[in-house]
Formats: C-alpha cells, structure tokens, sequence
C-alpha cells in the first residue's frame, strides 16, 4: 500500500446553489475567499503526489484553475462525459490507478485527519475503509454498523425511522485496494449502494473522526461551513483594506475592500468590496467585488461576485444574490 493517489469527486452540478453556479462549478466557490477545492487540496497529505479530478460541468473552468494554480501535486483533469456517480467516476479513471487510493468529495468540508484515516486503512488490510461521522438527520444519509473491530457488517441507504440501526455516517471520504475496480461496471454507479454492500466479505472498514463535517450542497450549508471556520478566526482584515464601521469577531475581509458599514459575526467578505455606511451584514457571505448601498440590511445570506445591492434593501433568510 503506497498511498500515492487520490481521486477527488468534482463533476456535479452544483444545481441547489444556483444561481451562483450558473458562472462556475460549484468546486471553485470560494470558502473564506479561496475555492473550495484548492482549500481541500491543501488538507491531503505530502504521501499523496497525484490528484486526479474527474470532471462534468464547466470542465473547461476547472483545467484551467488546474494550469494556472500549482499545488505541488500532480493533477490530472478528466473529463466525465456524463454523470456516472461515485463508483462509474472511478471506474472511468481506471487507467491512472496503479495501488492504493483515496476518493474524496471536493465539496466536503471536515476535519477528517487524512494521514490517519490512511494508516487506519494499511493496518486493518481490507479491501476498503470508510470515513464516519456521527449525525442527529440519520434519515439523510447512509449508515453503517460496525463489530468491535471496526469492521462494516451492514450498510443502509438513506434509512426511513424504522430501519435505523446506528448513527454513523458515511462521510464520503474512501481509502481503497485496486482490487475494488473489478466490482464496478462501467457506467453510471453508486459506490455506496452497489459495491460496497456487496463485497462485505472481502474486508470493508469504518473509520470514526470527530469534529466536523459538511456537505455544501445547500445555501444553509455554504453558510454553515463558513461559520465553522470563521469559529476559528477572530478577525481578519486583508491588505489595503479601509474599514470605518464597526466589525464583529468571527469576521474575515478579503483586500482592496472599504467598509464603511458595520460588520457582524461570522461574516467573510471578498475582495474590492464596497459597503456604504448605514448597512449592517452579518452571518452572510459576500464574495468579491460586491457593492452594497447605504441603510442595506443582509443577514444569513449569500451576495455572487459583482452583486450589487441598492440603497435600504433588506435580505434574509437564505437569500442567494448572483
């Protein structure tokens, strides 16, 4: 087991958090004023040298955020002609593989440690492990059981109230053997409803973590994510930045910004924004070069790159502005 190869999951289409991925993938939506993924990347370990990305939507955008960023891993970008799930996207990267993998989602945000998740995987010899998270919702995920070896003995599939067995969840992060390639067909496959299932008896093992973790497919997500890590902020004022109004903890503001309104909790604002006195932001993500009038009220809401927001407005509640 070399662990020199991970594949992370990047071709969705990102359709609940339009219409800020009308203009790009969801993947390159910035998470405290950087895309996600590059911010994802920079979790994986020095052991792994090579990403490869399988991608559908706007493949064009993300090969060329992979040319002009260095990571100081090799990428390869491939496309995804059409959507294949989790397990048709590996299958179809097939070629690239040649020993242990990771497969990651590039929408997740966690503190999942990928070099233990690793070593778990070498000492317990399966054929796959499985990052798991403990959940309240258990109804929207899939779950798993596990012996006192940390052996998986059954899966379940988005589970109704009457067949919930355990709280743990799969968190969507995999460390795999290359024999797992010969249970997928080619085409459209789930990972987690027909391969894992099905080969129990070959060696399938949970790994727990704790922390957090977050899918960002929903608006309420996107802002749950940033508030996650801005809990681990103070306050951060970016280069050639003029701020006269009052800012809250909790706040990251990108550069070349003037606020002259206040800042409030957990608030990441982008790069050249401008924000008139009079208005008041908070718990919201406002991304780069927005421009906000005066007397404005924004609260728990996302503003797109080059919003920009009249005089006395108010937004609540899960607003997406693009």
């Amino acid at each position: 087991m070399i662990f020199m190869q991970a594949v992370i999951l990047a071709g969705g289409f990102g359709t609940r958090l339009r219409p800020l991925t009308y203009t790009r993938p969801k993947p390159l939506l910035p998470i405290l004023n950087k895309p996600m993924i590059a911010r994802f990347i920079e979790t994986i370990p020095d052991e792994v040298t090579q990403i490869i990305i399988p991608v559908n939507y706007m493949g064009n955008m993300m090969k060329e955020f992979f040319e002009k960023n260095d990571f100081g891993k090799e990428i390869i970008v491939v496309d995804e002609n059409e959507p294949l799930g989790t397990g048709g996207a590996v299958k179809n990267v097939e070629k690239y593989l040649d020993d242990s993998f990771l497969v990651l989602n590039a929408d997740a945000i966690t503190s999942l440690n990928l070099s233990e998740f690793i070593s778990f995987h070498k000492e317990k010899k399966g054929i796959g492990s499985i990052s798991l998270y403990e959940v309240e919702n258990v109804e929207e995920f899939g779950i798993v059981e596990l012996d006192e070896n940390s052996r998986i003995l059954r899966f379940k599939e988005k589970p109704k109230k009457h067949e919930i067995f355990s709280n743990l969840a799969n968190a969507g992060a995999y460390a795999l053997e290359l024999e797992i390639l010969d249970y997928i067909k080619p085409g459209f496959v789930s990972m987690e409803r027909e391969v894992f299932p099905n080969i129990l008896d070959k060696g399938m093992y949970g790994f727990k973590f704790e922390g957090y973790w977050l899918d960002t497919g929903r608006a309420s997500d996107y802002i749950n994510a940033h508030k996650i890590l801005l809990e681990m902020r103070e306050k951060e004022i970016g280069e050639n930045s003029v701020v006269k109004g009052a800012v809250g903890n909790h706040v990251v503001i990108g550069e070349s910004c003037i606020i002259k309104g206040d800042i409030g909790e957990y608030t990441c604002i982008g790069n050249n924004v401008k924000i008139d006195e009079g208005t008041i932001v908070k718990n919201s993500v406002i991304m780069d070069k927005v421009k906000i009038g005066k007397n404005v009220t924004i609260e728990n809401s996302i503003l797109g790159e080059k919003s920009v927001i009249e005089n006395d407005a108010k937004l609540r509640n899960l607003n997406i502005v693009s």
